[in-house]
């Protein structure tokens, strides 16, 4: 599952887009957090960040807060990423995970503080780390040549992703189609996928939350498109739990393509 704009062989400079959007997290109907995530697509380069906190009933008892950031080049229609950094504060502690990326790869990683080895984690080995993406340049879709973007076939895609820890594979599948309208911006189509986790290394076996996402069939994400590019972006989450559904919907869909640009002659 990869992301990128359009990018025509043929012309001087090719479309983008823009996308500010503000997205409220809830269990069982309850908000326990909101957040935000702003995506520029350029001619040739692209970037994404996202922030977020801990909010009502939840924030009393765990307040936290994250944020997080990926950026790239944009490679025959593709967004490549080469930089991602995603930092996480609780009242406990602080965490910080850096990876840089070459086509595809890991060419290095870090977390700081550097955490403790636990023996019972399956280790993530060089040939885990090729052909990945980052989680958040992976949260998007990308739809090539000039295929509908709304088609099933946008859903049927996987694709590896590595975070600094965990190594996993998602798998998404067609699910429906169905209109969504945010409180402002976007009120559209929306493509519905089915989402399905593989865990496959840095994560310990015995973990409930690790097998009970990966035993879920029922997690589903539904993907909009930015104005002017090829690329479609989580819309709305929703993950069954014990303690019912847990949801992120966007609140602020606010997407806007600007016009192509003629390439400077300098």
């Amino acid at each position: 599952m990869c992301a990128g704009a359009f990018l025509s062989q043929a012309a001087p400079a090719s479309a983008q887009g823009r996308l500010d959007a503000q997205y409220e997290a809830s269990l069982s109907g309850i908000p326990v957090g909101k957040g935000s995530w702003t995506i520029e697509i350029g001619d040739d380069s692209f970037s994404a960040a996202a922030q977020g906190a801990t909010a009502g009933l939840l924030k009393a008892f765990s307040g936290g807060s994250g944020s997080g950031a990926s950026q790239g080049r944009i490679v025959n229609g593709a967004l490549v990423s080469s930089a991602y950094t995603a930092t996480t504060t609780t009242s406990k502690k602080s965490e910080t995970i850096r990876l840089a990326l070459v086509n595809g790869n890991i060419k290095e990683f870090s977390i700081e503080p550097e955490p403790p080895v636990d023996p019972d984690r399956i280790v993530v080995t060089d040939a885990h780390r090729k052909n990945v993406y980052d989680p958040m340049t992976g949260s998007m879709l990308r739809v090539p040549g000039t295929a509908d973007l709304m088609s099933p076939d946008t859903c049927r895609t996987a694709a590896g992703i590595f975070d600094g820890r965990l190594r996993y594979d998602l798998k998404l599948d067609f699910k429906r189609m169905e209109m969504v309208k945010a409180e402002r911006g976007y009120h559209g189509p929306a493509i519905v996928c089915s989402i399905y986790f593989t865990p496959v290394a840095g994560y310990i076996p015995d973990r409930p939350v690790i097998k009970y996402l990966a035993s879920q069939r029922n997690i589903e994400i539904a993907f909009v498109p930015i104005a002017g590019t090829r690329v479609l972006v989580p819309f709305r989450l929703t993950i069954p739990t014990p303690f019912g559904p847990a949801m992120l919907e966007a609140t602020s869909f606010v997407t806007t393509a600007a016009p192509p640009r003629v390439a400077k002659t300098q």
